[in-house]
């Protein structure tokens, strides 16, 4: 008599990404996902809904925040160690978070350092400014507080240009990195308030920003679709709305 044993596949848990696109770390980690093909399962939260701040969410993450990684009951919060995560995780190509290169890394860890007091922080208070608080206090905008925080976001545009590129195609070195994927993104925050200009009048910057929207491919306007849309909203009503108050 024969005996067959047969192994069945085992069903591997799918990654879950807890996000909102109009979160800038949220749309990182979403275009990565989607650039390097891991397949992760969506979960959106609302954050203008208040969802993040549900109870379910918060036995999530107390935190209260996007994005959140679900890998198979490890939970992750903070797009940078996210991102490093899954790096490493998936064993991924080295020039997205260099670890063979020392002089590279530190390169790397040097900007996602210097990232959150300067491309992020400028970037979502200028935001904040001409966006957030007209709406949520009914208030015109602080001209002079608007203005200040453009010149400290044309400097984070000189010091990414002076000092993270200088001669090179990308901030860190010759190839894209995470540092690149989270600049972007940041950046991108202007748009939605008609601000990007202060990226396109530096030369260098531009050419970077254009080089790596185009390595990213169409996974930058997947995840851009909501920023374009809150964009093309703001310049046609909301701006104006905004201006008369």
């Amino acid at each position: 008599m024969h005996v067959y044993l047969f192994t069945l596949p085992v069903a591997m848990a799918k990654l879950k990404l807890y996000y909102d696109l109009m979160s800038q770390p949220s749309r990182a980690v979403y275009i990565f996902l989607k650039v390097n093909d891991i397949p992760f399962e969506a979960i959106q939260i609302a954050i203008r809904n208040g969802e993040h701040r549900k109870p379910a969410y918060t036995k999530i993450t107390l935190f209260q925040q996007v994005p959140v990684i679900d890998d198979d009951g490890f939970i992750l919060t903070e797009s940078v160690a996210i991102l490093q995560y899954l790096c490493m995780k998936y064993k991924l190509a080295e020039h997205w978070y260099p670890i063979a290169t020392p002089e590279t890394h530190a390169r790397v860890q040097e900007y996602l350092n210097w990232q959150h007091a300067n491309t992020r922080f400028h970037g979502t208070m200028l935001f904040r400014i001409l966006f957030r608080l007209p709406q949520e206090t009914k208030q015109p905008v602080n001209k002079a507080e608007a203005e200040d925080c453009r010149e400290r976001n044309k400097a984070v545009v000189r010091h990414l240009d002076q000092y993270f590129l200088k001669d090179k195609n990308f901030l860190c070195g010759r190839e894209i990195s995470i540092a690149d994927l989270l600049a972007v993104c940041e950046l991108m925050q202007l748009h939605v308030v008609d601000e990007v200009n202060i990226v396109h009048q530096n030369g260098r910057v531009r050419e970077w920003f254009s080089r790596v929207k185009d390595r990213l491919g169409s996974a930058f306007d997947e995840g851009h679709k909501i920023v374009y849309k809150v964009h093309d909203l703001y310049k046609s009503t909301l701006k104006s709305e905004i201006a008369r108050l």
